[in-house]
């Protein structure tokens, strides 16, 4: 709470006068945290994540100089009153889930309510460090993941998410870098500042979630049109464009605006049809968008030259199915043969101590296409090279 809520509600002669700066200092200092550690146990060493959730540092604990932390500042500017409710919702749900494919959250810190600071004490969330994220991973051309690699990639992956839904919990921004892994090879689901619990709805009663989550390039259809009665199958299609981004090194469909990445994944997975998807029709923004139409499932085929294994292709086309409902989940997903062919998942440390050097998305320059590129000039001459029929041209964006 900041000092005026204090003042507020603490001080009975609060409302009749004001207090001095000595009196407020006295009294933010005798206030006490007594589970809240002060942050300075902890001496930051590099900034490693910057985006609208805020600062992630890699920190050093000064008791222990060898062990590592991660340390989140939670973004106080905007609140008024109070510690942000959605903060604390993510504190409550780290709390509950403790899984080794999940990032393991410490504790909560704090730096001492000074005249320097007016008072308001900075919070962060201090996790155990993890020395890549996947898209630092991926944004490296030196660093190949063999399939076996991609597949223990993959497998820890649905493991995560299997756990949190299981436990009623919706991740809800899966994208590349939130995905992280140790030096180890463990993977560990990261960021639930936009998680939730969810429930299945009684009685037809629709739950009334906000669709305005997850990262645009990862985010499923349901959302895009407007859905906020929604489930797990929200994070099944961003682990399916995550487990194609393994192969392309690169996002696979970088829309600009929420229209366009619509248009980008029917022209991959097919028109939003009633026939393919059942109920379409009746999400909010289906009549009101202009949805293109006549547009053919291509999934298997602009994939294909980029994932060799077939039983990998039939798994990324499961997993990006238009109709949620119809779209594999994280448990029939791990059963898949995929992972009960050879090569079979395989350790990942190995491969990784040949990269000492912590890779983050932060860190890194703006990922290359690279091979996803090469191919789709290659359908561009192609396409040139043939007489024009006025049809889009056939990509993985």
């Amino acid at each position: 709470m900041s000092s005026r809520g204090r003042e507020n509600r603490d001080d009975p002669g609060s409302s009749s006068r004001c207090l001095t700066l000595l009196e407020k200092q006295k009294y933010i200092e005798d206030y006490d945290f007594p589970y809240c550690d002060e942050s300075n146990k902890y001496e930051k060493v590099a900034k490693i994540g910057q985006g609208t959730f805020g600062e992630v540092f890699k920190a050093r604990d000064k008791k222990s100089t060898k062990k590592f932390v991660a340390m989140k500042k939670v973004l106080m500017d905007n609140e008024k009153e109070g510690f942000p409710i959605t903060a604390l919702r993510e504190i409550r749900i780290l709390q509950l889930l403790k899984h080794e494919n999940v990032v393991n959250l410490i504790e909560i810190c704090r730096t001492k309510a000074t005249v320097n600071n007016r008072y308001r004490s900075t919070f962060y969330l201090v996790f155990d460090f993890c020395e890549h994220d996947l898209a630092g991973l991926l944004s490296n051309i030196n660093v190949k993941f063999n399939l076996g690699e991609i597949k223990k990639v993959m497998q820890q992956l649905l493991n995560g998410l299997y756990y949190i839904h299981s436990n009623k919990i919706l991740h809800r921004d899966m994208k590349a870098a939130n995905v992280l892994i140790t030096k180890y090879g463990v993977l560990k689901l990261a960021d639930f500042g936009l998680a939730r619990a969810f429930s299945v709805p009684k009685n037809d009663q629709k739950n009334r979630y906000t669709n305005r989550v997850v990262t645009l390039w990862y985010r499923p259809p349901e959302l895009l049109l407007g859905d906020r009665n929604y489930g797990p199958p929200v994070d099944m299609w961003g682990a399916g464009c995550i487990m194609a981004e393994m192969w392309t090194r690169s996002p696979i469909m970088q829309g600009n605006t929420e229209q366009q990445q619509l248009i980008y994944i029917s022209q991959l997975c097919g028109s939003f049809t009633p026939d393919v998807w059942p109920g379409v029709e009746e999400l909010e923004l289906y009549k009101t968008l202009d949805l293109q139409k006549g547009h053919k499932r291509k999934v298997k085929e602009r994939l294909r030259p980029y994932v060799k294994d077939p039983h990998g292709v039939d798994l990324l086309d499961k997993l990006l199915q238009l109709d949620p409902n119809h779209r594999i989940d994280a448990d029939t997903a791990l059963n898949h043969d995929f992972f009960w062919t050879d090569p079979m998942p395989c350790d990942l440390s190995k491969m990784l101590s040949q990269h000492t050097q912590s890779m983050f998305e932060y860190l890194a320059p703006p990922r290359r296409p690279g091979q996803m590129m090469r191919h789709y000039h290659q359908q561009i001459n192609q396409m040139q090279a043939k007489p024009q029929d006025n049809s889009l041209i056939d990509r993985v964006y």
